[in-house]
Parts: structure tokens; sequence; C-alpha cells
């Protein structure tokens, strides 16, 4: 009986497994539909590029090499620049604009008030503005001067994005190697523009290696340092352990109730404040490894944030709790191993229903409320953010830290269905209740389908011009309120 079970049970999940598959190949064939018009669609990024020989320039060598070997398919290219002065330039004659558009709306709502005592005032908002403008006007020369094609050639990067007329094209490029020098003419795809991480790119080739390396050892020593934690949370859930550490604690004993909050729920609390910060410690130690696009960093982020929750949250917890006090038996007789982990995974059954709990309950609202936005949107609405245009504090959810949460929740419903089948419906719950929080961020989306004849060449002129660097881009001293939320490539 036991063996049809377990025969039923497979082939149900291979049959699920199946069904999804199906589901999500749908969805993404869907979602290449839509997308087929994006701009990385048609451009190849290419790295290590030599001089011309015959120029003294990387611009030209592109051109002559893509045109001599994929003529029906290359279009153009956009080079990448060394512009730390550039982008400085380019960042304070945004922030003036943002200054000279804030004093205009000031002197406009002063204005509208018609009140004589702000003749002054308004003398002086006008007299500002002049000076801004004469200093904007001032930069907007000193910029059009560095971005001339002159002081640029002095300036090239071994880097650029070649468009192609055709997705064809881009792919034969980015698909077969371009020199018998493996570390020359490198392609790959090219990141959306909204996308690209501008200060990598003039990252050499031969040091991203090291730098993935370099992450990848700063990220095991953060997960060994992280047992110390996780081995004292798992001290305060067992009160036996806790009474020898901390005599006090027999206090706890005297209050109906406090026991069993302490040594439940007070741990998986602790334990989630702690790991709170891990995902945006890797994601700020990704930033040095030379990754190309936020998405890519993003998605190495999610793979090792799962490897730390699995590594210090559930072999770990099995360790520290239950099984480190019976390693030496263990050792001694290693034929017990398997029997002795079985009961340690069967006795942290408790530990992890409370664990989901608290991150299920917790964790979706904390998200749907985003608190700590709201928190430092208040305060800057009421301090030096007052009387400025305001913008909305909600963005885009943090999946590089929600994604790994819920991967380990289904390791531990997969390992605890057998020995705790009561922690399947906590598991349940926690995904329902996450699905019901992240099913409504494209509510307000619109299915926009290009089904127009005739779009390739509009396509790839679009690719085109989309990886000019933000600092090449001209600013116009008229304008104001441009963003300047943006990398210079370094």
């Amino acid at each position: 009986v036991h063996f049809t079970c377990l025969w039923f049970i497979s082939f149900y999940g291979w049959y699920l497994l199946y069904k999804e598959y199906e589901e999500i190949l749908d969805k993404r064939i869907l979602c290449l539909d839509k997308l087929k018009d994006r701009p990385d669609m048609f451009t190849v990024l290419v790295r290590e590029i030599p001089v011309c020989s015959e120029h003294e320039r990387r611009g030209c060598n592109v051109h002559h090499f893509f045109s001599r070997h994929y003529q029906p398919y290359y279009q153009s290219y956009q080079m990448l620049y060394d512009g730390k002065e550039l982008a400085a330039l380019w960042d304070k004659a945004t922030s003036m604009q943002k200054k000279i558009q804030h004093l205009r709306d000031k002197s406009m709502k002063k204005r509208s008030k018609r009140t004589p005592s702000l003749v002054e005032p308004l003398t002086g908002d006008a007299s500002k503005i002049e000076l801004y403008e004469e200093k904007l006007k001032r930069m907007c020369d000193i910029m059009r001067g560095l971005q001339h094609e002159t002081m640029l050639q002095q300036l090239e990067l071994p880097v650029a994005f070649v468009t192609f007329k055709s997705r064809v094209g881009a792919a034969l490029a980015t698909q077969s190697q371009q020199h018998p020098h493996p570390f020359l003419w490198i392609t790959e795809p090219a990141p959306e523009p909204r996308d690209v991480l501008w200060k990598n790119l003039s990252t050499p080739s031969r040091r991203l290696l090291l730098y993935k390396i370099g992450f990848f050892l700063v990220a095991a020593l953060l997960t060994i340092f992280f047992t110390v934690p996780v081995t004292a949370v798992q001290g305060i859930a067992k009160f036996e352990k806790l009474k020898k550490w901390f005599p006090p604690a027999m206090a706890l004993q005297l209050i109906p109730g406090l026991r069993s909050i302490v040594t439940g729920y007070l741990p998986s609390v602790i334990l989630n404040l702690f790991i709170y910060i891990v995902p945006y410690s890797l994601l700020g130690m990704a930033q040095f490894a030379g990754y190309t696009s936020k998405s890519a960093t993003e998605i190495k982020v999610c793979t090792m944030v799962f490897y730390f929750l699995v590594g210090n949250v559930f072999f770990l917890s099995l360790l520290s709790g239950s099984l480190l006090d019976e390693l030496g038996q263990s050792f001694s007789h290693p034929r017990d191993f398997p029997s002795r982990l079985a009961r340690a995974v069967a006795a942290q059954a408790d530990f992890f229903t409370t664990y989901i709990l608290t991150d299920g309950l917790s964790g979706f609202s904390l998200e749907l409320l985003q608190a700590g936005l709201l928190t430092w949107n208040a305060i800057k609405t009421h301090t030096y953010g007052r009387g400025k245009k305001s913008s909305p504090y909600l963005f885009s959810l943090p999946y590089f830290r929600v994604i790994p949460f819920v991967c380990l929740s289904l390791l531990i419903g997969m390992v605890y269905a057998l020995v705790a089948p009561l922690l399947l419906p906590f598991v349940v719950g926690y995904l329902y209740f996450g699905y019901a929080v992240y099913i409504n961020q494209n509510a307000g989306e619109a299915d926009e389908l290009d089904e127009k004849d005739g779009r390739l060449e509009i396509n790839s002129e679009n690719a085109a011009r989309a990886y000019c660097p933000p600092f090449l881009t001209p600013i116009s001293s008229n304008e104001a309120g441009s963003s300047s939320n943006h990398s210079a490539t370094s």
C-alpha cells in the first residue's frame, strides 16, 4: 500500500509539473511576442575592440569589421567613452535645471497669492533664476565642447553597441566567435537600454572572472558569519538549553503563555530580522561583480540568497537545533547517522511551522505596505522636501529577495510532506497569501500588441538610437526637470 501511494504521488507530481511547464511555455511565447520590437533584439554588445591600424581609432574598426563580415545585416554602432568629467557636468546641469524649475514654481505660487509684501521675495527669486540660468548656460557650452567628435575620440573605450537590421543578424553575431583570439571581439546579447549598468561596461573582460570569483567568496564568508546568529536563535527555541545558558529564563514559566511566545514565535521573528538585510547586502556586493545589466545582477543575487537560506536557515537550523548534541555519537556510530538526521528533521517541525507563519503573515504584509518607503516619504515630505513636487514612493517589489524565500518554503514543504503533514496547510496558505499580494501588480498594465506590418526598419532605427550614453544627450538651458538618475561610464 505504501509503495502504491508513493507511485501515485510521483505520477501526480509529474503530471502537475507537465501542466505547469505547458502553462509557463505559453506565457513565455506570449511574452516574446509582446517584446519582439525591443531594441535589444537588434543589438549586440561588443567588448575588447582593437585599435584600427590605419586610422588609430576603435570606432572605424567596428564599422570595417561588421560591414565586411555581416554586410547584409549590419546597420550602425555606438561607441562608449570614458566620460567621468562629462558625466559629472551632466549631473550638475540636470541638478541646476531642477533648482531653476523649483524656483519658477515657487515664484508662480507667490504671484498667485498677489500679496504686496511678497514683492521683495519675488525679486530675489528672479535674480536667483537668472544666476542659475547663466551657470547652466556655461555648463551647457562646456558640455557641447566635450561632446564634440574630436574630443570623444580621445576617450574611446574598447566597448560598443552594434545594431543590426534584423534579429537574425544580431543572433548570428552573438552566437559565433568573431576572432581566433578568444579575448578579442567578444560579443554578447545587449541588455535592454533601461537595464544597462553603464559603469560596468568599461570593465575589461579578463577581470570579469576574478570579480565574480571575489563576489562568490565574499558571499560564502557572509554565509559562514551568519551561523552565529542562527545558532543563537536555535538556542532560544530550546527552553532547556536556554535555562542552562541564562538561568533567569526560568521565570518565563511563571507567566502563562509567555514561554511559548519566547521559545516559539520570538526565534522566528529574530531570524527574519537578521535575514532581511542579507539580500540587500548581496545586491550591493554584486554591483562590483561586473554584470552589464541590473536584471543579471538581481538574478545572480537571487541564486546566492537561495543558497544562503538553504545553508543557514534549513540545514544549520537542523544541526544547531537538535543534531548538534548528537554529533559525537554520530561520528562514533556512522551507520546511525541517517536515522539521527531523520529524528532531527522531525524535531524541527514546530520551528519551521512557526517560521513559515511568521514570514507569511509579516513578510507579505510588509511587502504590500512598503513600510520603509512609506516612512521615508513621510519624513522627506515634512522636512527638506516640503513644498516640492511630490512623487509616488511606491517602487517595484524586490524579487531578488522574495523569490528565494518562496523557494525555501517549497523546499521545507517537500521535506516535511511525509514527516509532518500538518505543515502542508501552512505552506499552501503562505503561497496563496503571496499570490494574492503579487498578482495585483499587473492589474494596471494594458496589453499593447503591435500587429502592424513593416515595423522591421523602424525597430532597427529605434535600436540604433537607444544605446546612447546618458551624458551624451543634449541639455537645453531653457528646459528643466530632466532626470539625473543615470550612471556614467567609467
